[in-house]
């Protein structure tokens, strides 16, 4: 019977709508002859050459009429309401014919036998459909995994509709926290309360949780999401129930849970005057187009339809990336901005200026930097040529070109940095203070945002540690207490373009990040949730082990907002604003034309002189790492381990 099924289930698609035509056939004589033995309690009307006539004309309408109708089309083990609907206009057609051809051909029949015809055929040709699509799910379902579904709303029954058709899961039971539904039955699946679950892991039903619940808060999705921690078990979720509606979702979209959903933060929905301010109908430029931030900066200004976008990037594949998403997107949504990918580097002015002018560049964001601490660390001269020049170029250059507003992102590692990207950032954060209220400055309003770390971003722990477990382990970690703050990149350049819309010169604006996340509980939490353990002294048969590899150059166990205590409320309610220390353009100047001058002669001991006695804040954890240095200088290099020397004794 097993080999029958199996050859019917891989004959070719003709094959099976001529085998299924053939069954129909049969049970509509079947049923024809049923319901005239049923009625008149005799087989004598079989011997009745006009009962034959009126079969023989009944049979073929019917069939055409199941074809027509589009029967033979459908999947059996995707049949939906429309398949039944058809069956039953097909069977009504077929019963009207049965009745109309015995009346023109005076072949006498019981007036209920019509009544009875229509009752088997739908007994029979539904049923073996259902009887059919049965046999396919067992006979398919050997080598499927059962999971749970979280949520028995909408989104938890197409998405258990889009697994049955799938060949990888059956769905064993759906979770959900409503007692109205719990105890019901849904697509033959059960509705049970979420303290089932351990039973049902127990059992072997559950191998994984998939979350459909698309419309819960993100607090409430952390809830749950603590809640299924305890249990070890892999949690996913759905990609969206738009894909799942509009047909494009398959079992092996489903997605590791959303970073966003462990942190439990909810999203502020952005103020669109804000948004709008000083990008609706003006020429935008983003520097660093690019990257992480400077692309979902691109993203959110052309939802605010900019008359011109200015892509400014310095990698050539990056600049053709995000050039071509933003494409795409200004094509499907009919939108009038003119896109310009636009390469070069922010450490040539002459370039920024004849950009900005070409193309009567109302605000600029200031995205492009090197942020990755380590590297800067050791590459010193050139994380501060990018992060200090190229800011203050770029800076000087929206001045000349008599641009409206500037916008500089910043970072928290510019308050009291440890490490030279840090004290970079926060040089040049002092630039646009003192341009602020230079008299070179006629007009250009400058501002800007200190933010954390953002999930998803180049060089987040996020994708590191998902393909770390995901290749088994160890997850590397530098410090077991080390902290960082969260936030999304969607919603970090909402506030970022927010923020600058309320510069009114040298602001320093500081995004509510929240609380800060310890990483090693991050780390864990997220081994749980891919249903394994996480291995340590107290369970030395677990699969992931969390290895403390020791802080790197210049990095921090913690990272702060705010240098001191003196900040105040916006009426956003996720934007501050902080009153830091400045230096006057007039003091400012000479301190940068000494550390560019040192840049230029790659004296790396002045470098580190001017970082730590400009009023940066600059407090080195480590001593001069630049590896070209170090490599040229290995005596000087070891005596530099003393952080607070910013002059060497060096052998030249």
């Amino acid at each position: 019977m097993a080999r029958i099924l199996k050859s019917i289930f891989e004959s070719t698609r003709a094959t099976k709508r001529l085998i299924t035509l053939s069954v129909d056939a049969i049970s509509i004589v079947g049923s024809y002859w049923l319901a005239l033995f049923i009625r008149l309690d005799t087989s004598a009307p079989i011997l009745n050459f006009s009962y034959w006539v009126v079969l023989l004309c009944v049979l073929p309408i019917s069939i055409i009429v199941f074809i027509r109708l589009g029967l033979y089309r459908a999947v059996l083990r995707y049949m939906s309401s429309k398949a039944v609907w058809a069956i039953v206009a097909g069977t009504a057609f077929s019963t009207s014919a049965l009745v109309l051809i015995a009346f023109f051909s005076s072949t006498e029949i019981p007036r209920t036998m019509p009544l009875i015809y229509a009752a088997l055929i739908l007994l029979s040709v539904g049923g073996a459909r259902l009887i059919m699509r049965a046999l396919i799910t067992q006979f398919s379902g050997g080598n499927k995994s059962p999971v749970v579904v979280y949520g028995a709303g909408s989104a938890g029954r197409q998405l258990a509709l889009g697994l049955a058709a799938g060949g990888e899961y059956y769905v064993t039971a759906f979770i959900d926290d409503d007692t109205a539904k719990q105890h019901a039955v849904i697509q033959g699946v059960p509705v049970v309360s979420p303290k089932a679950l351990r039973q049902l892991i127990i059992d072997g039903k559950a191998e994984k949780v998939l979350l459909a619940l698309p419309s819960a808060t993100r607090a409430r999705r952390n809830e749950i999401i603590n809640d299924l921690e305890r249990l070890a078990i892999k949690v996913q979720t759905i990609p969206g129930i738009r894909d799942m509606v509009e047909g494009n979702f398959s079992s092996g979209e489903l997605l590791d849970v959303d970073i966003d959903d462990l942190l439990g933060r909810e999203p502020v929905t952005p103020m669109p005057q804000l948004m709008a301010q000083h990008i609706t109908g003006k020429s935008v430029m983003v520097t660093g187009a690019g990257g992480s931030i400077g692309s979902e900066l691109c993203r959110q200004i052309l939802k605010y339809k900019p008359s011109h976008l200015v892509l400014f990037e310095l990698s050539e594949f990056a600049l053709y990336i995000i050039e071509k998403h933003l494409s795409e997107y200004i094509y499907k949504n009919g939108l009038n901005t003119k896109l310009f990918p636009i390469m070069g580097s922010v450490q040539r002015i002459n370039r920024v200026e004849a950009v900005m002018k070409s193309f009567g560049v109302h605000t600029v964001y200031h995205a492009a930097a090197y942020k990755h601490v380590p590297l800067v660390e050791h590459n010193v001269v050139e994380g501060v040529r990018n992060n200090v020049f190229g800011t203050y170029y770029t800076a000087k250059a929206a001045i000349n070109a008599g641009l409206e507003t500037f916008v500089l992102i910043s970072t928290d590692k510019a308050v009291r940095p440890t490490n030279t990207m840090g004290a970079s950032k926060r040089m040049a954060e002092l630039v646009l203070q003192a341009l602020s209220q230079a008299k070179i400055n006629t007009g250009t309003k400058f501002c800007m945002v200190r933010f954390g770390n953002v999930l998803g971003s180049s060089g987040s722990v996020v994708p590191l540690f998902r393909r770390q477990i995901k290749e088994g382990g160890p997850i590397t970690l530098t410090h077991e207490d080390i902290t960082r703050y969260f936030m999304t990149i969607p919603e970090a350049a909402q506030l970022v373009i927010q923020a600058g819309a309320m510069g009114k010169g040298g602001d320093v604006f500081v995004l509510d990040m929240g609380e800060s996340v310890k990483i090693k509980s991050l780390a864990e939490k997220m081994i749980r949730l891919s249903g394994l353990e996480v291995k340590d002294e107290n369970h030395p048969n677990g699969d992931i082990e969390i290895k403390c590899t020791g802080l790197r150059p210049g990095e921090k166990l913690y990272e702060e907002l705010l240098i001191g205590d003196n900040v105040s409320e916006t009426f956003h309610e996720r934007i501050l604003t902080a009153n830091e220390a400045m230096l006057s353009w007039e003091d400012l100047s000479p301190i940068l034309d000494r550390l560019d001058k040192a840049c230029h002669n790659f004296d790396h001991e002045v470098i580190r002189e001017i970082l730590l006695t400009a009023p940066t804040g600059f407090n080195p954890t480590d001593g001069i790492c630049d590896l070209v240095w170090t490599q040229r200088n290995p005596e000087a290099a070891a005596e530099s381990r003393d952080p607070r020397k910013p002059k060497l004794n060096v052998i030249k």
